[in-house]
C-alpha cells in the first residue's frame, strides 16, 4: 500500500482557484491501490468553502466508496485504529481495506456536518449521497455477522441522518421534503420511525420538557411527510431485500408500522408544544394520524391537554374527540360540557367562528341528545345573541331554530304559557358550567323576541320567524356562516331592481272586439 499522505482531513481547501479533475482522480483510485492517497484531495475539497467545489466532491465521493462498498474493498467488522493496522500483523490488503474504511467513515462525518450547511444545494447533494451509502451498506454489510440469523439494514447511518436533520437551530423544512422520497420505502419508512421517536425522548428529557419551537417544527414536519400504508399488500418497495426470513421482518409488517407509527406520534404529542403546532396538528389528526393508530384512543390525553389551551385549539381538540366517539366508540361524559363552555360572548368575533358553528352543528345534530342538554345550548346562544353583532345573528338565530326542529320537546322554550304569578327573573343560570344544572328548561327564549326590534330590519325579520308555526325543513346555515359586515352592508346599500308583477295569470287578447261590434250596429240605426 502507498505510504500515507501528511494530510489532515480536517483542513480548509485552499482559498485560491484550483481547478481538480474529480473524475481522474477516482478512476485512478480505483484502478490502482498505489493511488490510495489521493483520496485526501477529494476529502479536502468536500470541506472546500466554495460550494461548486463541495458539491463536485460529494459527487466524487459517492462514486469513489459506492464502487468500494460493491467491491467489498472496504474492512468489514470491528474497524481497528489506523496506527494499529500499521504496527499489527495485517496483509497489505487489510491494511488498504482498513485505511479506505477509515476514509470512508471520514467522509460520512463531513457529510453529516454538511446537513447543517447553510446553502439548501449542498445539504440536498449531502443528503442523496448519504441515502446512496446507506442503500449500498444494506446490500453489503460492513458488520461481520451471520446475515442468516440477523437482518441487514444500515441502522447506524440512518439514524445519523435522522439526527442532524432534525435540527435544533436550523428550519429544515426543506431539506425534509427532499428526504421525502426515500421515506416511501417502506423499511426506511419503519426504522425512520423509530429513530424519531429515540431521537424526541433523547433531546426533550434533555431539556426537561422545555419548548423547542425549531427542533419541534422539523420533528411534526418530517413526521407529517410519512405517508403510511393502507394495507399489507402494499409494503413491497424496499431499500434492502432480505434473503432470508423476510417474512419475519417487522419492516414488512404493516401491526409492525402502525405500532412504530402510534408510539412515534404519542413520544413525540405527549411533551409540551408550541402553540401554533397545536392547530396544525389537530387539523390534520383525523385524516391523516388517527386512521394509521393501532390504539387512537389512547390520543385522549393529548386532546384533552389540547382542549386547555383555549380558543380555536380547544375547538379543534373537540372535533379530534367527537371522531373517537363516534367512530373508535370512546367513552367521554364530559365532551358537550366543554362544549358548553366554550360558548362565549368572545366566539362571534375571532376568525374560526364559522369552523366553530359549523362544528358545533355537526356536534348537536343528532336526535338522541336528552332535551336538557340542547335547551342549554339554545338558551345559552340565545343570551348571547343578546350582544352579538348583525352578522352573528344570521347565523345563531337559524342555529337555534334547527335545535327545537330536531328536538320537539324544546318547543316549551317558545310556547311557555303565562300566568298570574309569572316569574319576573328568568331562572336560567348563565354562569353555570354544567349545562344539566343552568335550568335553561324552566326558562325561555324571551331574548328572540327581544331582537324582533332589532335596528337591522334582516335580523328583526329572522327573529318574528318565532312567532310562526316552525316547518319541519331545517335552515341551511352554510350560507350565512361566513357572512362579513361588509357583504352585509354591501347587500344592504344595493339597489333593489325594480320587477314587473303580472296582473293577471293569462293575458288579455282582443280586448275591444266586442265594442267595436257595438260601436257599429249603433251607427248602422242612427
Amino acid at each position: 500500500m502507498a505510504p500515507a499522505k501528511k494530510r489532515n482531513v480536517s483542513s480548509k481547501a485552499n482559498a485560491k482557484t484550483i481547478k481538480i479533475d474529480f473524475e481522474g482522480i477516482v478512476e485512478r483510485i480505483l484502478k490502482s491501490r498505489k493511488h490510495a492517497n489521493d483520496v485526501f484531495d477529494v476529502l479536502e475539497f468536500l470541506q472546500s468553502e466554495k460550494e461548486k467545489d463541495v458539491i463536485c466532491a460529494v459527487d466524487a465521493c459517492c462514486k469513489l466508496f459506492c464502487t468500494l462498498l460493491k467491491r467489498k474493498d472496504l474492512f468489514i467488522g470491528k474497524l481497528p485504529g489506523e496506527d494499529e493496522a500499521i504496527k499489527g500483523e495485517h496483509s497489505p490488503d487489510e491494511k488498504y481495506k482498513i485505511f479506505m474504511r477509515h476514509r470512508y467513515n471520514n467522509c460520512v462525518e463531513i457529510l453529516l456536518e454538511h446537513l447543517h450547511h447553510e446553502t439548501h444545494e449542498v445539504k440536498e447533494s449531502a443528503l442523496c449521497c448519504l441515502m446512496k451509502f446507506a442503500a449500498e451498506q444494506g446490500l453489503h454489510p460492513l458488520e461481520d455477522l451471520d446475515w442468516s440469523e440477523y437482518f441487514s439494514f444500515p441502522r447506524e447511518l440512518i439514524q445519523a441522518v435522522v439526527h442532524n436533520i432534525l435540527s435544533q437551530s436550523l428550519d429544515n423544512s426543506l431539506l425534509i421534503s427532499r428526504f421525502q422520497e426515500f421515506l416511501e420505502m417502506d423499511d426506511v419508512r419503519y426504522y425512520v420511525m423509530s429513530f424519531i421517536r429515540d431521537n424526541v425522548a433523547t433531546v426533550m428529557n434533555k431539556s426537561k420538557g422545555a419548548v423547542l419551537p425549531v427542533y419541534q417544527s422539523n420533528v411534526f414536519t418530517l413526521m407529517l411527510n410519512i405517508n403510511m400504508p393502507s394495507q399489507e399488500s402494499e409494503l413491497t418497495n424496499f431499500m434492502v431485500k432480505q434473503e432470508t426470513k423476510h417474512e419475519d421482518w417487522k419492516a414488512a409488517k404493516l401491526h409492525d408500522h402502525k405500532r412504530a407509527f402510534e408510539k412515534m406520534w404519542l413520544g413525540f404529542l405527549k411533551y409540551k408544544l408550541p402553540n401554533s403546532m397545536y392547530k396544525k396538528i389537530l387539523v390534520v389528526l383525523h385524516d391523516s394520524i388517527l386512521p394509521h393508530m393501532s390504539k387512537p384512543t389512547l390520543m385522549i390525553d393529548f386532546l384533552t391537554a389540547a382542549y386547555d389551551v383555549g380558543g380555536a385549539i380547544s375547538l379543534l381538540a373537540l372535533n379530534g374527540l367527537f371522531v373517537l366517539i363516534h367512530q373508535h366508540n370512546l367513552d367521554y361524559p364530559d365532551f358537550y360540557k366543554k362544549l358548553y363552555n366554550l360558548l362565549e360572548p368572545s366566539v362571534f368575533h375571532v376568525k374560526y367562528k364559522a369552523r366553530f358553528f359549523h362544528l358545533a352543528n355537526l356536534f348537536l345534530s343528532s336526535s338522541h341528545l336528552p332535551v336538557y342538554l340542547v335547551a342549554a345550548f339554545a338558551k345559552r346562544l340565545a343570551r348571547l345573541a343578546l350582544t352579538a353583532p348583525p352578522t352573528a345573528l344570521l347565523m345563531v338565530l337559524p342555529f337555534i331554530y334547527n335545535l327545537i326542529r330536531r328536538h320537539p320537546s324544546c318547543r316549551v322554550l317558545i310556547h311557555k304559557p303565562s300566568s298570574e304569578d309569572e316569574l319576573l327573573e328568568d331562572p336560567y343560570v348563565m354562569e353555570e358550567v354544567d349545562p344539566a344544572l343552568c335550568h335553561a328548561l324552566e326558562s325561555s327564549l324571551w331574548e328572540i323576541k327581544t331582537l324582533q326590534k332589532h335596528y337591522h330590519p334582516d335580523v328583526a325579520k329572522a327573529a318574528m320567524l318565532i312567532n310562526t308555526p316552525m316547518t319541519e325543513q331545517e335552515d341551511d346555515i352554510s350560507e350565512v356562516l361566513e357572512i362579513t359586515s361588509y357583504e352585509l352592508m354591501e347587500r344592504d346599500l344595493k339597489p333593489t331592481e325594480s320587477k314587473s308583477f303580472p296582473l293577471e295569470f293569462e293575458t288579455a287578447a282582443h280586448l275591444l272586439e266586442g265594442r267595436g261590434e257595438v260601436l257599429g250596429r249603433h251607427f248602422c240605426l242612427a
